[in-house]
């Protein structure tokens, strides 16, 4: 069994798992609000930032001297101890980094461009921190690791399937434990780019409500140690799919995240009546919560308790998929209410297909919770946690 033995995380729900947890709770996320930066060349949104202090980089790693491998920093050092004491049990070479991200350090690329025009190029930018791989590449020196170290890429699914790729990494045997997790930024060029594609809100993400017009961008930072230690939450089954159907839209009757939905179900050795809870990817846009909704009511029916948490963290592009499996971790290691779809703004949409949506906080019942990423170029990924009877 596969076991989520430390997570850390930071976002715009707070710098900390307390932090993080007592915000969920409450429904308030202090890094959330309009953008003041000026992210957005022309027009209005809102950003989710994650608000506290991070970490340095040392001088001597100044080539890796990025937001995105600070927001790992901040997450890393939650769980550094529990990450020290699986380095020296299993050896350097036998633990992996297995990280997702879509943007890396294009902001610092950006400001590069931008300073280079205006004749002051910042000093300390080097080309290496823009590419993908580059987080794992710097988690893995600074751990002093040697074992795999692999960015995974696949737009907002990109760290669910990196926590697949350390969970098969383990089962192979190549490794015995794997720091899994993503970090994205805030960047003008996403930012700006959904804004292009008609799917950027110019105020808070609204999921599933009548009202919703599109994403919330939010920065954030996750990271999980996957061992075959004894834990309390446990990694059942995954599952992945392409639709092969279109660059930014999802398969009109999402065949494709039914696919991954189904495969993470099999390997879970679950039916659809023994999941307590699913996290829905749930951005916000018209199709994506369309599709969404009309593939849970197939699956589920009304009976599965759903809600997504995007209005509370903005949606975190490859970062999403592990802190959204945090989110899960928090509420089954610490038997936290499950969180409610917020429709204070507007009503729950009439249009959509029923699936369960939490109008309001509520205990869990049964302790298996199931949770969607699904991405750009019809990428679906799909994790079921579970708690551990052992």
């Amino acid at each position: 069994m596969i076991t989520l033995t430390a997570v850390g995380m930071v976002n715009a729900l707070g710098n900390n798992l307390d932090e993080i947890a007592a915000n969920l709770q409450a429904g308030t996320a202090p890094g959330m609000g309009p953008d003041r930066d000026g992210w957005l060349q022309q027009g209005t949104c809102w950003v989710g930032r994650v608000t506290g202090e991070l970490p340095e980089i040392a001088p001597e790693m100044v080539r890796y001297n990025s937001r995105n491998n600070r927001l790992l920093l901040a997450a890393l050092g939650q769980i550094r101890p529990q990450v020290d004491e699986a380095i020296a049990q299993y050896g350097h070479s036998r633990v992996a980094v297995v990280l997702g991200t879509s943007t890396s350090g294009l902001d610092e690329g950006d400001r590069m461009v931008s300073g280079s025009l205006a004749g002051t190029p910042p000093a300390s930018y080097r080309y290496g921190q823009q590419e993908l791989g580059d987080p794992s590449r710097f988690l893995s020196e600074y751990l002093q690791l040697f074992g795999p170290a692999l960015t995974i890429s696949t737009a907002c699914s990109s760290s669910a399937r990196a926590i697949m790729t350390g969970k098969r990494l383990i089962e192979s045997g190549m490794v015995d434990a794997a720091i899994v997790g993503g970090a994205d930024t805030l960047s003008r060029m996403p930012i700006n780019g959904f804004n292009s594609l008609e799917s950027l809100s110019n105020v808070r993400c609204a999921p599933f409500s009548a009202r919703r017009n599109g994403i919330t961008i939010g920065e954030a930072g996750a990271l999980i140690l996957l061992t075959r230690e004894p834990g309390k939450v446990c990694l059942l089954g995954v599952g992945e799919s392409s639709d092969a159907w279109h660059m930014s839209a999802p398969h009109p009757e999402g065949v494709g995240a039914m696919r991954a939905i189904e495969m993470a179900l099999r390997e879970a050795r679950l039916d659809a009546r023994q999941i307590g809870y699913i996290n829905m990817h749930g951005t916000a846009t018209r199709l994506n919560d369309e599709i969404e909704a009309k593939v849970v009511n197939q699956l589920f029916g009304t009976s599965v308790p759903s809600s997504s948490t995007k209005h509370l963290t903005g949606h975190t592009l490859g970062a999403a998929g592990a802190c959204e499996a945090a989110i899960c971790y928090l509420l089954l290691s610490r038997n936290l209410p499950l969180p409610a779809q917020d429709f204070t703004d507007a009503h729950q949409d009439p249009e959509l297909a029923p699936c369960g949506l939490l109008s309001a906080a509520q205990p869990f019942s049964t302790p298996t919770m199931l949770s969607n990423s699904f991405a750009f170029g019809g990428n679906n990924a799909c994790l079921i946690f579970g708690v551990s009877h052992d």
